[in-house]
């Protein structure tokens, strides 16, 4: 990841997308959610990694006029704290976050299966737009990790034969955010590093632990 690059992905996605970079925590958990004065610091770019995909299933709020402000919500009520607390000081920090299907804010994602199915044509529509994603961003063996089983049966069906896809649970899913974290954990140690090496700082990770990283999921399939 480049300036360059960083900034024709946020002028072309930055209001359906963004990446799992958050501002550090205050006194409350859910403090400076909504901070994104984080992607203005230079060295940001440091710490992207597009070949790292999570992906939700749709954008569940309305008018998101800010770029980057997907999965940086700052309602109370919101629980994209949840993936902040889960990811910080891990080789994930940092991925490109997006959702499957775009422009359709429906809360209750229990509806949405029944919609692509009577709507085969807002999948279709949809699957193209996350190619172009991925087409942009130039992803070399991508990692993309679907947020429910909604999202993950979504993209597996389109995208089984071509890249590794894993589930995590939702962010929303009922679950503290430090038993979301060891969830997490469970599921992406499988296809990384040890875990003992989970919590390590993100700079101990260099470009080349990444490769690792990828390598060690494909030889694992």
């Amino acid at each position: 990841m480049d300036q360059k690059k960083f900034n024709f992905i946020k002028e072309k996605y930055g209001l359906l997308a963004s990446w799992a970079v958050w501002a550090e925590a205050g006194d409350k958990a859910k403090s400076n959610m909504g901070d994104l004065s984080v992607f203005d610091d230079p060295d940001v770019i440091d710490s992207l990694n597009e070949n790292i995909i999570f992906v939700a299933l749709n954008g569940s709020r309305e008018g998101i006029k800010i770029p980057l402000a997907n999965f940086h919500d700052p309602n109370p009520r919101a629980q994209d704290f949840k993936t902040r607390y889960a990811l910080q000081n891990t080789p994930y920090w940092g991925g490109y976050m997006t959702d499957i299907i775009k422009n359709y804010s429906e809360v209750d994602s229990s509806k949405i299966p029944s919609y692509l199915k009577d709507n085969p044509k807002v999948e279709l529509d949809n699957i193209k737009v996350f190619e172009e994603e991925l087409t942009d961003l130039e992803v070399q063996d991508p990692l993309i990790i679907a947020f429910g089983d909604v999202t993950y049966k979504i993209l597996k069906r389109n995208f089984d034969s071509k890249y590794k896809v894993i589930k995590i649970f939702h962010y929303a899913h009922q679950i503290s955010k430090e038993d979301y974290r060891k969830h997490v954990k469970k599921v992406l140690d499988k296809f990384s590093y040890p875990q003992k090496n989970y919590d390590e700082n993100w700079e101990k990770f260099n470009e080349k632990s990444t490769t690792h990283l990828l390598h060690t999921w494909k030889n694992s399939l």
